[in-house]
């Protein structure tokens, strides 16, 4: 059974897997200064209370946005379950082409986002949105090119941006809205919040599209915690919300001893 663990700015994300079909799904919030013995019991207990033995964990593998969390995981996992995690990081074999001037600057999330792409949909070019802590847009080519991306703040972040650098504007819900202008200074700052990323993104992968895939339409995935909430809008084709967690198992494959005989 394989272990994999994305460690976003805000939640760790991880899933057991039995020769690909999934077995659990779980979050737990990134905290910083949390020790190896905190990580190894809740991985251990998040297993046991879902009927899965936690000692039928043979391999791990982990991708990771916040370098301080990574020796405490990789502590946790040799400690607890005596296994080396695999880590995502410059210098695997991701078969990518990655085009990045600098390929060390690309995070390990969306390298695992563009290896899941390829795999679940082989020989088209894709647009890769991840709508979580930031929201990224990767453009993969269908010869496997890693083409490059765009980052902006998401959601929750620019609300607090908004919070924080402001005297009278306090935190809303982050919600789908369905009419335009607010009558609430609540509604404005909601609809200004969903209206402003949804024709950020609209405008984005228009400009990807020309720029990268002569003006032709690519195949767009979603991802992320904000995903569902612009289900319906014609943004994206499909939500795959398991996506970073599928690229980690792809590339734990082509990176262990066994795959590579």
């Amino acid at each position: 059974m394989k272990l994999c663990l994305d460690v976003g700015n805000s939640h760790i994300y991880g899933g057991a897997y039995e020769s690909r079909r999934v077995l659990l799904t779980f979050r737990r919030g990134t905290k910083s200064g949390s020790s190896s013995d905190e990580y190894g019991l809740f991985f251990r207990g998040v297993l046991r209370e879902n009927g899965i033995d936690p000692n039928q964990v043979d391999e791990i593998a982990l991708c990771s946005v916040v370098p301080e969390a990574v020796y405490a995981i990789s502590a946790a996992c040799q400690k607890y379950f005596d296994i080396k995690p695999f880590i995502l990081k410059a210098g695997v074999k991701t078969g990518l082409k990655i085009q990045y001037r600098n390929p060390l600057e690309v995070g390990a999330d969306r390298i695992a986002n563009a290896i899941a792409g390829v795999e679940l949909f082989p020989d088209q070019n894709l647009i890769i949105l991840d709508l979580g802590t930031a929201t990224t847009l990767c453009a993969v080519g269908k010869d496997r090119s890693y083409r490059g991306g765009v980052i902006l703040p998401g959601l929750k972040m620019s609300m607090q941006a908004l919070e924080s650098g402001t005297s009278k504007l306090g935190s809303v819900e982050i919600i789908r809205k369905d009419v335009c202008l607010g009558r609430t200074t609540a509604s404005s700052i909601q609809s200004g919040l969903y209206f402003g990323h949804l024709g950020a993104l609209r405008e984005i992968m228009h400009r990807i599209q020309l720029e990268e895939f002569d003006g032709q339409r690519p195949k767009v995935i979603a991802t992320g915690g904000f995903a569902t909430l612009f289900g319906g809008t014609g943004l994206f084709d499909q939500i795959e919300q398991d996506l970073v967690l599928r690229g980690l198992l792809a590339v734990l494959d082509m990176n262990t001893a066994k795959s590579a005989i």
